[in-house]
């Protein structure tokens, strides 16, 4: 049994049922099970649960469901390549992308996508987690910031410009700061975990600690704390332009400071051909940040 046939087996079973598995090999399914079994022996792991009734993966098999579905990602890419050229994507595009950037940003690229390609399908998740892409499947992440150093492959889509903001009603309360020294007497509102914002002053990078009594491990908490004038936070502008506009925040300049930019980047894993519905998502992505 070669390797695109284990990984046709371990995904079907992981998806469905191992009767599915083996009609789609064209082999009964004993065949299949003792193959299963004759794979698990060789890895030394247990990949399913089986009764007589239905299966399911361990966590192992969790694993190597991902690396599985890799494999068949890529015999598809490679047959697309080779096929005729042909209007429109297809196949499932998996997309993991932090929780508030994909909220406003990635989520509302979805419709016209699947409207415009009918064959494509979408399954975007959102969390501020990094997740381990080739383990759990997935074709491309939207990563915010400084990116570890790894295998994968990433791409600089845009820049992430940062404001310091705060509600009127608190500036008029508390003061407007006018210095990266001023901050120590203000409730900043960050990250659990924070006790440093970075900032450019005078054309170097300086890391000013801050202290305030909310923190929470969701952005989406700190904005809503600062639009509700409990203090200052540090945004990225694509999440408060509107409130900016709407005169619900206000942005404060420092002098001589400013917030440290960070990278907006889509990242995937190592391959010699990128999928054409990566590439499709990579460009509108691109293209919607500017």
């Amino acid at each position: 049994m070669d390797t695109r046939d284990l990984a046709v087996l371990v995904h079907a079973a992981g998806s469905s049922s191992l009767s599915a598995a083996a009609r789609r090999l064209g082999i009964t399914p004993m065949v299949a099970s003792r193959r299963l079994a004759a794979l698990e022996r060789l890895l030394g792991v247990r990949l399913m649960h089986r009764t007589t009734r239905a299966v399911s993966l361990t966590s192992e098999g969790e694993s190597f469901l991902g690396y599985a579905q890799a494999i068949l990602e890529t015999e598809e890419a490679a047959c697309t390549a080779m096929a005729p050229s042909g209007p429109g994507v297809s196949g499932l595009l998996k997309v993991t992308a932090p929780a508030a950037f994909g909220r406003k940003i990635v989520a509302p690229l979805v419709p016209s996508l699947l409207h415009e390609h009918p064959k494509l399908r979408i399954d975007l998740q959102l969390t501020d987690t990094v997740v381990d892409m080739v383990a759990a499947g997935f074709d491309v992440a939207v990563r915010i910031g400084r990116l570890q150093d790894s295998s994968l492959i990433a791409r600089r889509l845009a820049t992430n410009v940062r404001l310091l903001c705060a509600a009127p009603a608190y500036l008029d309360r508390a003061g407007i700061p006018e210095t990266v020294a001023d901050l120590a007497a203000h409730e900043c509102l960050a990250l659990t975990g924070t006790s440093h914002w970075p900032f450019d002053v005078s054309g170097r990078r300086r890391e000013v600690k801050i202290s305030g009594r909310f923190s929470s491990s969701s952005i989406e908490a700190v904005h809503a704390a600062c639009s509700h004038g409990m203090g200052i936070a540090l945004l990225s502008s694509w999440d408060v332009t509107e409130d900016i506009q709407l005169g619900v925040l206000r942005v404060i300049s420092l002098r001589n400071a400013k917030p440290q930019e960070l990278a907006i980047s889509a990242v995937y894993p190592t391959s010699r051909m990128l999928p054409r519905k990566v590439q499709l998502f990579i460009q509108i992505l691109s293209q919607r940040l500017g």
